[in-house]
């Protein structure tokens, strides 16, 4: 980092962690003329690393790999949330690392998270804090069925939660959670389901993209639709309330805040990610400035790019269930034959079920047509119904 607090083309981004969020990040990097070092600990040729200058695979604990990617560093970001605190910060007391280590340890828990929101006097569900069998009685007593008990830590794609519904063996249900500490949150009857992906710098410009509304599939996104099909108030308010977790956060680089619409047109706050997101990948292809952009110009000190978007767009995750064998594309000629689709893969190797293995972008005149060519895609490729 030179004297006047910028990271230029020519010095090294780090990126924490290798998977596809890392992957798509590094694509910019390079392209405007970064190097970019990622550290991660999976096995060799990580979706990241398989496109970076170097990758260093290595357990978050191992101070000796830590201390060469702190050579090779400029500045450091992270592509997901569940690392290991002594690892952020090791990192932070070294390095120039965007988000902050508070603001990554505020979202990768979600007793904090709520907590924090619960703070800031940001709408969120109704929730307790549980730490034995007895605790979550008293929970579920207050809060009514159905709700849902959720881990504390290392929870994403509905994993580390479960719905409870009268009669349940609440009992049971605490063993099966498997943690010291769960979150009990009041179930939330919505209309949508929307995401607000946004850059602030560390001078707190800030820059939205539209609200995006977003259809999950067995509790992994499946279908993103931007902009949401939404009134322009409603829109409003999710783009305040985003502005509000990132300036509270003191947030510099690209979040995503998740939101319930309620049928009142209440908006609640879900989840925080702090970091691109999934319902953001759109961006790449259907607005002046991607979210992986955003990341990296913040990051390295600059100020968000124009976050507009100039054709409407419809995003559709593509899990490894579509593939015919661990080692076997599906055949993409209905997606790689339409003008306006556009495909993204993530160099994994093995597909697995439920795992993200890429996705298409349709882009359309109006958000129906491009909705309507999308989900004749998904029939084309053989979706399961």
């Amino acid at each position: 980092m030179r004297g006047n607090g910028f990271v230029y083309p020519g010095q090294t981004l780090g990126i924490v962690g290798g998977g596809q969020l890392g992957r798509m990040a590094v694509v910019e990097a390079r392209r405007a003329g970064y190097r970019v070092a990622v550290y991660t600990d999976e096995p060799n040729g990580s979706p990241a690393g398989q496109l970076a200058d170097t990758e260093i695979n290595a357990s978050y604990f191992d101070e000796e790999a830590r201390g060469l990617f702190l050579k090779e560093v400029d500045a450091v970001t992270v592509e997901f949330e569940n690392i290991p605190a002594a690892f952020l910060d090791a990192i932070e007391s070294r390095a120039r690392l965007h988000p902050s280590r508070a603001a990554v340890a505020t979202c990768q828990n979600r007793e904090r998270e709520k907590l924090f929101l619960r703070k800031q006097g940001i709408p969120h569900a109704a929730f307790e804090v549980v730490t034995d069998a007895e605790g979550l009685e008293r929970a579920v007593k207050k809060l009514g069925y159905p709700c849902v008990l959720k881990t504390a830590d290392f929870g994403y794609d509905g994993k580390g939660q479960q719905k409870l519904m009268a009669g349940d063996d609440l009992a049971a249900a605490w063993v099966a959670l498997g943690a010291p500490r769960g979150v009990v949150e009041q179930w939330v009857t919505f209309e949508k389901e929307l995401s607000v992906v946004a850059a602030r710098s560390a001078s707190g410009a800030f820059a939205a993209f539209p609200v995006a509304e977003n259809m999950h599939r067995d509790h992994i996104l499946d279908v993103t639709i931007s902009p949401a099909r939404i009134d322009a108030a409603t829109a409003a308010r999710a783009t305040e309330l985003a502005a509000a977790v990132a300036h509270a956060l003191d947030y510099t680089g690209t979040l995503a805040v998740e939101m319930f619409l309620t049928a009142a047109g209440e908006i609640l706050v879900n989840e925080i990610a702090p970091r691109p997101h999934n319902s953001g990948h759109h961006t790449i292809d259907s607005c002046v400035t991607s979210q992986f952009q955003q990341q990296l110009r913040t990051v390295c000190g600059f100020a968000p790019g124009d976050a507009t978007q100039h054709t409407p767009a419809v995003m559709v995750n593509l899990l490894g269930d579509l593939w015919p064998a661990p080692e076997k594309h599906p055949d993409w000629t209905p997606v790689l034959e339409d003008g306006g689709a556009f495909l993204h893969l993530y160099g994994k190797r093995l597909a697995k079920p439920k795992r993200k293995m890429g996705h298409f972008t349709v882009l359309g005149g109006t958000v129906e047509a491009a909705l309507g060519r999308a989900m004749a895609l998904r029939a084309a490729l053989g979706f399961p119904i």
